[in-house]
């Protein structure tokens, strides 16, 4: 069902994954993606250090016996992170692939995984970037449109673009991000020559996902136009929900802040207090275009159920309409 080399390969039923983001990839929502059907990723950088972050792994490995992955940050980041150590980690630990993303390709980590038989994913905004993943020796490049939520790269274009300008130029199988929430979304991105997609924002909106409530109430009632993005003045632009903090650092932004003076905004505390208790104006709230299209909290079963669901119902209309 919707078989395709990205399933083929990560060993998985259904070409759909959860993307790494920070504070909120826990162990919960990845096992959770990956028990019914799809590929569950956790991200690194929230654990610190090697020791943790395999604790982390072996608890997932209480949760499920099926495919997951981590995510390994190539973004900047105030205190240096440890990503050889993790990687090691990762191997050791039998993980079965790493997400790389960030502001440059993971060049020095390739032979490694490649050597601990691990796949690595390379996650980017750009066309060029993705090919670049693909020549270092990526075994899938996903690229991501400026819906998505998080980071979305400096050059603002749609994931309708990105995606089949890729699989055109690719080699290794596409997976396509930003903006994918449903059915629908799954057969454009198969459409658009992708062989899965990578979603965050519409697994956030899941009763396992580990940020607070108020954070998923928020998300099923914002629109398409209730998202923002900073952090262009220091070329790491970002995808955030619109709140006190977001103007407040647009405002900054606009009289030529500098990062130390945009710092206790960007800092992770704030950022976690949004996340885990819940206190929406106080930090950034990393969320995409998607949030238009998220109407409930469903289970993450429920929800892969019924985004499989709706993809067979629509590829049998269109079959229909082509006869």
């Amino acid at each position: 069902m919707f078989n395709t080399r990205v399933s083929e390969m990560l060993g998985i039923e259904y070409p759909i994954i959860c993307g790494g983001f920070g504070t909120i990839s826990q162990v919960e929502l990845a096992a959770a993606v990956s028990n019914a059907g799809g590929f569950g990723i956790i991200a690194s950088t929230y654990h610190r250090t090697p020791e943790a972050l395999r604790e982390v792994i072996k608890k997932i490995k209480s949760l499920t016996d099926k495919p997951f992955g981590v995510n390994i940050s190539l973004f900047p980041s105030v205190k240096p992170l440890p990503n050889r150590e993790f990687i090691e980690v990762i191997i050791e630990e039998g993980v079965r692939a790493v997400e790389a993303s960030g502001h440059r390709a993971p060049d020095e980590f390739v032979s490694l995984l490649k050597e601990g038989n691990v796949i690595l994913i390379h996650k980017s905004a750009t066309v060029r970037h993705a090919l670049k993943g693909q020549e270092i020796g990526a075994d899938m490049v996903a690229i991501v449109g400026m819906e998505n939520g998080g980071a979305t790269g400096m050059e603002d274009v749609g994931t309708l673009v990105l995606v089949p300008v890729l699989a055109d130029a690719a080699r290794v199988p596409v997976i396509a991000g930003g903006g994918f929430a449903d059915g629908r979304g799954l057969v454009a991105a198969l459409a658009l020559g992708a062989e899965g997609i990578v979603m965050g924002t519409r697994f956030m909106a899941t009763k396992e996902c580990s940020i607070n409530r108020k954070y998923k109430e928020w998300l099923v009632r914002a629109t398409e136009r209730d998202t923002t993005l900073v952090m262009r003045s220091i070329q790491n632009t970002h995808r955030v929900l619109k709140n006190k903090a977001s103007e407040e650092l647009l405002e900054l932004e606009a009289k030529g802040a500098s990062f130390e003076e945009m710092l206790h905004i960007l800092g992770g505390d704030s950022t976690r207090k949004v996340a885990t208790d819940g206190d929406l104006e106080v930090g950034l709230a990393y969320a995409g275009e998607a949030t238009g299209l998220t109407h409930d909290i469903p289970t993450v079963k429920e929800l892969i159920n019924r985004i499989v669901s709706e993809a067979q119902s629509i590829t049998k209309r269109l079959h229909k309409l082509a006869e």
